[in-house]
C-alpha cells in the first residue's frame, strides 16, 4: 500500500453533510489520533460506522460532531484501508478536519487519485474508471444510466471478448510459423479471415454507436439562427424557462452567442441563441452575425426561426439557404399575432424540413417543437440494457485504430502475405484495444484522464 492520502469528497459550500476522505496504510493510525469515538471499543471492522467527535489534537478540543465508516483493504473503493468522515457540511469545518488529517500523517490526494489508486491496485480497469468520471458530470438521467452501463463493466466485457478472439487467433496462427511442417495453413488462413471478418463487425459496431453516444454526452449541439427580432431569443426564454437573453423590439440587440444546457424529454440540447443574420455597417454586429453562421455550419441541429407577422425577404431566403443541407427544424414564430403566411409558407414547403407554428409568447406549439426533436434524434429509443454504446472519445479513437488494424490483417491473408505480417496487424490491434482497458497504456495517457476528476474521487 501506498502513503495516506486525504481529500474533501463534497462540493465545498452550506450543506447537510460533507465527507472528507482517506485511504492509505495509515488511515486507521489517523483516524485513532484524531476522532474520539462515543463506543470506546479499538476493535476496527470494515462496513461499520462509529460515532463520535473529531478533535484536534494539539488542544483537544472538539472540531464536530461526526460519523466515521471504516472500510478494511482488499474490501474498500481503493483496496487500501480507507475511512470517510462524515462531518456536518460547511467549508470552515471541512477544511479543518482536512487540516487535521493533513497535520497528523496524511497528504493532499491529487484530482482522481482515489480512482486512479482503485484503476492501479486491479479494482477497476480503465474504462470503468472513466464511466465514474461521467456519471458524475452527466447531464441526463439517460447519460447516467449509459456511465452506469460502463461502469459495471458492460464495454471492458466486449472488449476483452473481441481480445480474447484475437488472442487465440494469434495463437493458431503463431503454429504456423513454429510448425510448417504441418501443411494446414490454406484452413488456418480461411478460419483466420473468418474470424478476423467477425471481429471487424463487432468494432465497427461499437466505433458507429459513438454517434448516438455523443449525443447523451455531449447533448445535442442546437443553434438557433433567424432575423433579429424573429423571436429567436424569446424562444431560447421560453425553452429555459428563464429570461437568459435580452428581449427588446430594438433590432440587433444579440450580439453574441449565448450558451445553454437543457434537458427535453430525456435528450440534453447545448442550446445556443445567435446574433440575427443580416446585413449591417456596425461594425461588433457584424462580428456576431459571422459567428452565428459559423456557429451553424458546425451544429448538430438547427432551429430556424422565421416571423410569421412579416413577409419574406433576402435575409429570410439566405437562412433558408444556410440550413438546406442542415439537420434543421424551421418555426414558424409569432401565431398569436398572424397565423397564415402563404408566400412565406409556400417557399418553405419546398425544402422538406419539419415545420412548426409556435408563440414564442404564448408558448402555443413550444411541446410539438420538443416532439420533432425527439423524432429527429430518437435518443429514447436506445435499449440501455442491451446495446453499448461509446460515450467517450478517446474509446471510439482507439477502437477506429483496432478496427483499421483488423483490416491490415484481412488484405494481407487476401494478399498471401507471410504470416509473421499478419500477426503484427493482429498485436497492435489488441494494442489498440488495451490501451482502452488500461493494460497497454503510458503513463502519462493515465495521469491525462485521472487529472481532469475532482478532488476527493
Amino acid at each position: 500500500m501506498e502513503d495516506t492520502i486525504c481529500a474533501i469528497s463534497t462540493s465545498t459550500g452550506n450543506s447537510g453533510i460533507g465527507i472528507v476522505r482517506l485511504s492509505g496504510k495509515d488511515s486507521f493510525k489517523i483516524i485513532e489520533k484524531i476522532f474520539k469515538p462515543k463506543n470506546k471499543s479499538k476493535k476496527i471492522i470494515g462496513y461499520s460506522i462509529k460515532y463520535g467527535n473529531i478533535i484536534n489534537p494539539k488542544n483537544n478540543k472538539i472540531v464536530d460532531e461526526v460519523l466515521v465508516s471504516y472500510f478494511v483493504h482488499p474490501k474498500s473503493f481503493t483496496t487500501e484501508d480507507m475511512c470517510e468522515i462524515n462531518t456536518h457540511g460547511g467549508m470552515i469545518v471541512e477544511k479543518e478536519i482536512l487540516n487535521i488529517c493533513l497535520e497528523n500523517g496524511a497528504r493532499l490526494a491529487e484530482p482522481g487519485e482515489f480512482t486512479k489508486r482503485a484503476f492501479l491496485n486491479g479494482r477497476i480497469d480503465l474504462a470503468q474508471a472513466e464511466a465514474i468520471q461521467d456519471l458524475i458530470s452527466s447531464k441526463s438521467k439517460r447519460e447516467a444510466e449509459e456511465s452506469l452501463n460502463q461502469l459495471e463493466g458492460n464495454l471492458s466485457k466486449k472488449l476483452e471478448e473481441i481480445n480474447k478472439g484475437l488472442l487465440d487467433l494469434m495463437v493458431n496462427l503463431n503454429v504456423l510459423i513454429d510448425y510448417p511442417e504441418y501443411d494446414i495453413e490454406e484452413v488456418s488462413s480461411m478460419n483466420a479471415q473468418k474470424e478476423l471478418t467477425n471481429i471487424k463487425v463487432l468494432l465497427e459496431k461499437l466505433e458507429q454507436s459513438f454517434e448516438q453516444g455523443k449525443i447523451l454526452r455531449d447533448g445535442v449541439k442546437t443553434v438557433i439562427v433567424g432575423k433579429p427580432n424573429s423571436g429567436k431569443s424569446s424562444l431560447l426564454n421560453t425553452i429555459l424557462k428563464e429570461d437568459r437573453a435580452i428581449v427588446s423590439s430594438i433590432e440587433g440587440t444579440t450580439r453574441d452567442t449565448i450558451e445553454e444546457f437543457v434537458t427535453i424529454n430525456g435528450i440534453t440540447l447545448k442550446i445556443v441563441d445567435t446574433a440575427g443574420i443580416r446585413d449591417t455597417e456596425n461594425e461588433i454586429e457584424k462580428i456576431g452575425v459571422d459567428k452565428s453562421k459559423k456557429m451553424a455550419e458546425n451544429a448538430d441541429l438547427i432551429i430556424a426561426v422565421f416571423d410569421l407577422s412579416r413577409e419574406l425577404d433576402n435575409e429570410d431566403r439566405f437562412i433558408l439557404d444556410l440550413i438546406k443541407d442542415k439537420t434543421s427544424i424551421i418555426v414558424l414564430n409569432k401565431k398569436d399575432i398572424k397565423n397564415e403566411n402563404e408566400k412565406l409558407e409556400s417557399y418553405i414547403k419546398g425544402l422538406s424540413k419539419p415545420i412548426i407554428k409556435i408563440s414564442a409568447q404564448t408558448e402555443e406549439g413550444i411541446e410539438d417543437l420538443y416532439s420533432e426533436i425527439v423524432k429527429l434524434f430518437e435518443v429514447n429509443q436506445i435499449d440501455s440494457s442491451n446495446e453499448i454504446l461509446i460515450t467517450n472519445e478517446r474509446h471510439k479513437n482507439q477502437i477506429r485504430k483496432a478496427k483499421e488494424n483488423v483490416e491490415k490483417a484481412i488484405e494481407s491473408l487476401e494478399m498471401g502475405c507471410p504470416i509473421d505480417i499478419i500477426t503484427i496487424n493482429i498485436q497492435e490491434a489488441m494494442d489498440d484495444i488495451g490501451e482502452i482497458l488500461g493494460t497497454n497504456v503510458t503513463e502519462d495517457i493515465i495521469n491525462e484522464i485521472f487529472k481532469r476528476f475532482c478532488l476527493g474521487k
